[in-house]
């Protein structure tokens, strides 16, 4: 559970990929700051699953749709704003890994990468756009690190994650001064996806140790501390901050 404290009373929310990970955990730290929440899944079925965990009552919608799909984005989107009348923060979180060689990467892996983590973003973002500018809301991207340095074994995760961090940028500069851009770029973050995402047939003990080693700080960071740096981002707090790529990754890129 997020202890930082911000306020988003009478602010309503879409977090993409809302259902696991660093989405949850945002999801669930805007809910605590009083926000109205949309959660987008994959499908209907993972969302309402998403949404008798939380148990938030009307303060939470579903927001279903694929988000590598532009007719997902707009689904998505569309839910949220029929629901609150409008959007005041969009968090474009939805995303997929998996440690994958260059030379075993297919068309097929290289759609399925690019179109949710990058494609998803941008269309995600044109679809909420209006509401966004009316209400002078912003936008906080997910990242990574692999998105501003780059690491073996990921190479279409880092082109994805490469695309979002200057895609941020150029939203900033494009949507100025009505609605603000921001990325966060998370290091090695204790979720799901980072079981899911190690390499097939690897001895997941000994990874896990290195990803503790790998940070400077010597440990893998939570969901919760980036569901932190998403809130401070959206939040009044940041008001003067637009264009930025927050590390959140204990140091893991300081120095390499």
């Amino acid at each position: 559970m997020s202890t930082v404290k911000f306020d988003f009373r009478g602010k309503a929310v879409l977090v993409t990929g809302g259902t696991r990970g660093i989405g949850a955990a945002a999801a669930r730290a805007f809910l605590a700051a009083g926000a109205r929440v949309a959660i987008n899944g994959h499908s209907s079925d993972s969302t309402q699953r998403a949404m008798d965990q939380l148990g938030a009552g009307a303060k939470a919608v579903a927001a279903p749709g694929d988000i590598g799909t532009v007719a997902g984005c707009r689904a998505a989107v569309g839910a949220a704003l029929t629901a609150f009348g409008g959007l005041d923060v969009l968090v474009n979180n939805a995303g997929v890994y998996r440690d994958r060689l260059m030379e075993d990467s297919d068309e097929a892996f290289w759609d399925q990468t690019i179109n949710i983590n990058l494609k998803g973003t941008f269309f995600a973002a044109q679809a909420a756009l209006p509401s966004l500018r009316q209400r002078r809301g912003n936008i906080v991207n997910i990242a990574s690190e692999s998105g501003i340095m780059g690491n073996p074994r990921c190479t279409v995760y880092c082109a994805s994650k490469g695309g979002v961090v200057n895609l941020t940028r150029s939203m900033a500069i494009e949507l100025a001064p009505d609605v603000r851009v921001n990325a966060v770029c998370p290091g090695p973050i204790e979720t799901d996806m980072t079981r899911t995402g190690a390499p097939a047939g690897v001895d997941y003990d000994k990874y896990h140790e290195a990803l503790l080693q790998y940070p400077y700080l010597k440990r893998i960071g939570t969901a919760e501390e980036v569901a932190d740096a998403i809130l401070y981002l959206a939040s009044d707090a940041a008001a003067f901050v637009t264009g930025a790529m927050l590390s959140i990754d204990g140091g893991s890129t300081v120095g390499r």
